[in-house]
C-alpha cells in the first residue's frame, strides 16, 4: 500500500506538473496570438497582403483551441482602434472564407456588442461597431440587404416621437459617418434603398430644430468660414460623396487585393437589430459645431487642402481626433503619432493637425480634455517638426487675432490661456510690433483686451519686471500694475482715519504671535459705523476693514504666507463674518487690497470657501456688487464665479455618491437580519436584536445623508438663481437704458457680459439641466427680453 501510494503521489505531482506546463504554454500562444493581432498593419519587411494572409492561416489553426480569445480580441480591435477598421475587416473575411462557422460566429460577437453599447450609452463604441459591421459587407462576410435593413432601422429611429433630439441626432449621425465605407457596395447592389434612406435622412434634417448651433459657435460670423451645425456637415459632405459615385482616396481598403477569395466566400445575414427605446437615464452626445480656420488659400505650398465639403476632410479630422483621444495621456506619444499620420503625403498635415487641436481646445460647452494638454502637445509638434510647426502656429495665432472681434467669450479665455502658455515656453518672445494697431481701439475692444490678459497669465508664469521689458514701450497702457498689496492704513491720510491707530495695534499684536482671542480684545473698541436697527448690518464693518486688511497684508510675503494666516485665525473670521453680508464685506477689503493681484484674489476666495470662511452665494452677490462693475469685464472675476460654482458641485456630487454607497450597503443590513430570524431564542435572539440596532442607525445614517443632500442640491439651486437673476437685472437695466436714451445696445459691454451668462449656461449645463423648469418658471419668462430669452433656449435646446 505505501508503494501504491507512493505512485499515486507522484503520478498527480506529474499531472500537475503537466497541466501547469499545458496552461503556461497556451498563454503564451494566448499572447503570441494578442501580439499578432494588435501589430498587424503596422511597419513590416513584408506587405500587408501577405501579412494578412500568413495570420489568417495562424489563426485558423489555432480556431479549435482558441476560438473565444480570437473573437474577443479581434472585437476588441474593431472598436478600440477605429483606424484600422478595413485592416480587421479583411483579417475576418479571410477567416470566414476558410471557416464560414467562426464568419458567423464573429457576425453575432459584434451584432452582441452593438446592442451592449447602445444599451449602455457607449456611443462611440456602438458606432465603430456599426461601421464594422458595414465594412464587413465589402468583405463579403455579410449580406448588403441585412445591413441595408439595419441602416434603415436605426434610421427609423429619428422618426420616433416623444424623444430628445438629440437621439435622432446620434443615429442619423452614426449612419451618415458609416456610409463613406460601404457607400459604394450598397450603391452598386442596394441602389434604391440607399436612395430611399437618403431621402428619409434629408426630410429629417429639413425639420430638425437648429436653435442649439448660436451657443456652439467659435464665432458669431460666417466670413471666411462657416461655423457648420455638425449634422448638416456631414451631410454636405455624403452628398458630395454621391456625386462623386461614392469614390473616395482616404480609406485603405486592403481586401481589393483578395477579391477573388473573398466574392467565393458565403456570406451571413444580420439579425433583426432594432435600437432600444429612449429611457430618461440615457444620456446621449451633445450636438457640436465644425471648427473651420484654414482652407486651401492659407497653404499654398505641398499637397492641397482637402474641401470644407470633401468627404476626405470628415475622414482626416475624424483620425486625427482618434490619435488624440489614444495618446492624449502620453504628450510625446501624441505629437509622434499625429505627425506620423499615414496618408501624411496627401495633404498639408501640420494645418490639419493645427486646425484639429484648436478644434479641441475651442470645443462647446467644453474641452474634452484638460487644456493644457492641447498647449503642451502644440509645445512637442513645434520640437518635432521645428521647420515648419512654429511657422504655422503663428499664422494660426495671427489667424485668430484677426477674427477674435466675434470669438466666443469662452474661447477667448481658452485662446488667452494657451497664448500665455506657449509663450512661457519658448521665452515670451513674439512679434507684438505687427498688432499695435489695436492700441488705437477701445480698451474693451476684444484685441486690446486680448493682449491685456495674455499679459495678466504671462504675469502668473513669470515676474513683472520680466512683463515690462519683453513688451515694446507703446504697449505700456496695457501692462499690468505691479502686483503689490495696497494696505490703506499705511497710504496717504491714513493718519486722519481713526481706526488707523488699532490697525497698528493688531499688526503689533499679531507680529507678537498672539492669540485669535487677543485679536478679538485688539478690535473690540472699534465702533460700528452702521445702524444697529439695520439687521443686514448687524455686523460691525470697521472690525472686518481693521482685520481683513492688517491680516492679509501681514501675509502678503506669499500665498502659503496667507494660507497660514487664514488658518490661524479662523476662528476670528467665524465671529466677525456670521452672515452674508459680513461675508461681502470680507471680500471688498480683500479686493481692496489685493485689487492689482488678480491670482491672490483667485487663491485666497478658494482657500475662503475651503475652509467655509465664506458662502458660495456670498462670492456670487460679491460679483454682481456695484462696487465691482469696473471689473466686470475682467477674466479673473469669472475665473472666480466658475471655480465657486464648481465648489458647490462637487460638494452636492460628493454627498450624492456617498448616499448612493449608503444605500448599496444598506440592502445587505436588511438579509443579514432576515437570517437571523431564523434562529432559536437564547444567544439568537441577542444577535437578533443587536441587528436591530444596527438596522436602525443604518436607516437613521441613510435618512441623515439624504436631508444632507436635499439641503446642499437646495444651496446649489439657490446659488443658480441668484446668479441667472443677477445676471437678468444688469442686462436688462441696459437694454432698458438703451432704448430709452435711443443707443445701440450691442456694445462691448453687453457682448462681454451676454457671453458670461452663456457660459455659466454651457460650462455647468449638467447641473443648471436640473433646475431647467425651475428657471423657466422664475426668471426666464416669456416677458424677458428676446435677447437675454434667446440664450437660455440656446441651452434648454442642448439635450432637448
Amino acid at each position: 500500500m505505501s508503494r501504491r501510494r507512493v505512485h499515486d503521489d507522484d503520478d498527480g505531482y506529474d499531472r500537475a506538473y503537466r497541466k501547469r506546463r499545458r496552461v503556461s504554454e497556451n498563454q503564451e500562444i494566448e499572447d503570441r496570438l494578442e501580439s499578432l493581432i494588435l501589430r498587424v498593419g503596422e511597419k513590416s519587411t513584408s506587405s500587408l497582403e501577405s501579412n494578412l494572409e500568413g495570420l489568417a492561416s495562424v489563426l485558423e489553426a489555432d480556431l479549435a483551441t482558441f476560438r473565444t480569445k480570437i473573437l474577443r480580441i479581434l472585437t476588441d480591435c474593431a472598436i478600440k482602434m477605429p483606424e484600422k477598421c478595413t485592416i480587421y475587416t479583411t483579417l475576418v473575411g479571410l477567416l470566414n472564407a476558410k471557416n464560414y462557422n467562426f464568419g458567423g460566429e464573429f457576425v453575432d460577437y459584434m451584432v452582441r456588442n452593438l446592442k451592449d453599447s447602445l444599451k449602455s450609452c457607449r456611443w462611440d463604441a456602438a458606432r465603430y461597431s456599426l461601421r464594422f459591421l458595414a465594412d464587413l459587407v465589402n468583405c463579403h462576410v455579410i449580406s448588403a440587404g441585412s445591413l441595408m435593413q439595419l441602416l434603415d432601422n436605426m434610421v427609423d429611429a429619428a422618426k420616433e416621437d416623444g424623444v430628445p433630439q438629440v437621439r435622432k441626432d446620434w443615429y442619423v449621425f452614426a449612419v451618415l459617418s458609416t456610409l463613406p465605407w460601404v457607400g459604394r457596395e450598397l450603391y452598386e447592389k442596394k441602389e434604391q434603398s440607399l436612395e430611399h434612406l437618403l431621402i428619409s435622412i434629408e426630410v429629417f434634417l429639413g425639420k430638425r430644430s437648429k436653435k442649439h448651433h448660436g451657443a456652439l459657435r467659435v464665432w458669431a460670423l460666417d466670413h471666411p468660414h462657416p461655423q457648420e451645425e455638425y449634422l448638416d456637415c456631414l451631410w454636405a459632405q455624403i452628398r458630395k460623396l454621391r456625386q462623386d459615385n461614392w469614390a473616395e482616396k482616404h480609406i485603405p481598403r486592403p481586401y481589393l487585393a483578395f477579391d477573388s477569395t473573398l466574392s467565393e466566400a458565403l456570406q451571413h445575414n444580420l439579425p433583426t437589430i432594432l435600437p432600444p427605446p429612449h429611457h430618461d437615464s440615457y444620456v446621449y452626445p451633445m450636438p457640436h459645431a465644425v471648427f473651420r480656420m484654414f482652407d486651401y488659400t492659407d497653404c499654398p505650398e505641398g499637397p492641397l487642402l482637402p474641401g470644407a465639403h470633401s468627404i476626405e476632410r470628415f475622414l482626416i479630422e475624424e483620425h486625427l481626433h482618434q490619435i488624440i483621444e489614444m495618446h492624449h495621456l502620453e504628450r510625446k506619444d501624441c505629437a509622434a503619432h499625429l505627425l506620423n499620420f499615414p496618408y501624411k503625403m496627401k495633404i498639408p498635415l501640420d494645418y490639419c493637425i493645427v486646425e484639429v487641436i484648436f478644434a479641441e481646445l475651442f470645443n462647446m460647452p467644453s474641452p474634452r480634455y484638460l487644456e493644457i494638454m492641447y498647449g503642451s502637445v502644440l509645445i512637442e509638434l513645434c520640437k518635432l517638426q521645428p521647420s515648419t510647426m512654429p511657422q504655422v502656429l503663428a499664422q494660426a495665432t495671427e489667424i485668430l487675432f484677426m477674427r477674435i472681434d466675434t470669438m466666443n467669450v469662452s474661447c477667448f479665455d481658452r485662446f488667452v490661456n494657451w497664448f500665455a502658455y506657449h509663450l512661457s515656453n519658448f521665452q515670451f518672445r513674439w512679434s507684438w510690433e505687427d498688432w499695435d494697431s489695436c492700441l488705437q481701439l477701445d480698451p474693451e475692444h476684444p484685441r486690446p483686451k486680448f493682449i491685456r490678459e495674455v499679459l495678466l497669465k504671462c504675469l502668473r508664469l513669470s515676474y513683472h519686471q520680466r512683463i515690462v521689458d519683453m513688451m515694446p514701450p507703446q504697449f505700456e497702457p496695457l501692462i499690468p500694475a505691479k502686483p503689490e498689496p495696497r494696505f490703506k492704513y499705511t497710504m496717504d491720510g491714513a493718519g486722519s482715519l481713526p481706526e488707523t491707530t488699532t490697525a497698528h495695534q493688531l499688526v503689533v499684536s499679531i507680529r507678537q504671535k498672539c492669540t485669535p482671542e487677543e485679536v478679538l480684545n485688539v478690535l473690540k473698541d472699534l465702533p460700528n459705523p452702521c445702524p444697529e436697527e439695520d439687521s443686514e448690518s448687524r455686523f460691525n464693518p470697521l472690525k472686518i476693514d481693521v482685520f481683513v486688511q492688517t491680516l492679509l497684508n501681514l501675509g502678503s510675503k506669499s500665498f502659503s504666507h496667507s494660507f497660514a494666516a487664514l488658518s490661524k485665525f479662523h476662528n476670528v473670521f467665524k465671529v466677525l463674518a456670521d452672515s452674508e453680508a459680513a461675508q461681502i464685506c470680507i471680500l471688498r477689503n480683500m479686493f481692496d487690497l489685493w485689487q492689482n493681484h488678480q491670482q491672490m484674489m483667485v487663491v485666497l476666495i478658494d482657500k475662503m470657501l475651503k475652509t467655509q470662511i465664506i458662502e458660495c452665494s456670498a462670492v456670487a452677490n460679491w460679483i454682481f456688487s456695484k462696487e465691482m462693475t469696473g471689473e466686470f469685464t475682467k477674466m479673473y472675476l469669472w475665473e472666480i464665479l466658475h471655480l465657486t460654482i464648481r465648489k458647490m458641485n462637487k460638494h452636492v456630487t460628493r454627498l450624492a455618491r456617498d448616499l448612493e454607497e449608503a444605500r448599496e450597503n444598506f440592502p445587505r443590513s436588511e438579509s443579514d437580519t432576515d437570517e437571523s430570524d431564523d434562529g432559536d431564542g437564547g444567544e439568537g435572539g441577542g444577535n437578533s436584536s443587536s441587528r436591530k440596532r444596527d438596522e436602525d442607525a443604518s436607516t437613521a445614517l441613510v435618512d441623515s445623508m439624504e436631508e444632507k443632500l436635499e439641503t446642499a442640491q437646495g444651496v446649489q439651486k439657490t446659488l443658480f438663481l441668484i446668479i441667472f437673476q443677477r445676471f437678468i437685472m444688469i442686462l436688462s437695466e441696459h437694454l432698458v437704458r438703451c432704448d430709452t436714451d435711443g443707443k445701440d445696445f450691442n456694445t462691448f459691454w453687453y457682448k462681454w457680459t451676454i457671453g458670461r451668462l452663456q457660459q455659466v449656461f454651457l460650462l455647468h449645463n449638467e447641473q443648471v439641466q436640473k433646475y431647467s423648469s425651475t428657471l423657466e418658471t422664475l426668471l426666464f419668462t416669456q416677458d424677458l427680453d428676446p435677447h437675454i430669452l434667446e440664450v437660455f433656449h440656446q441651452f434648454t435646446s442642448l439635450r432637448s
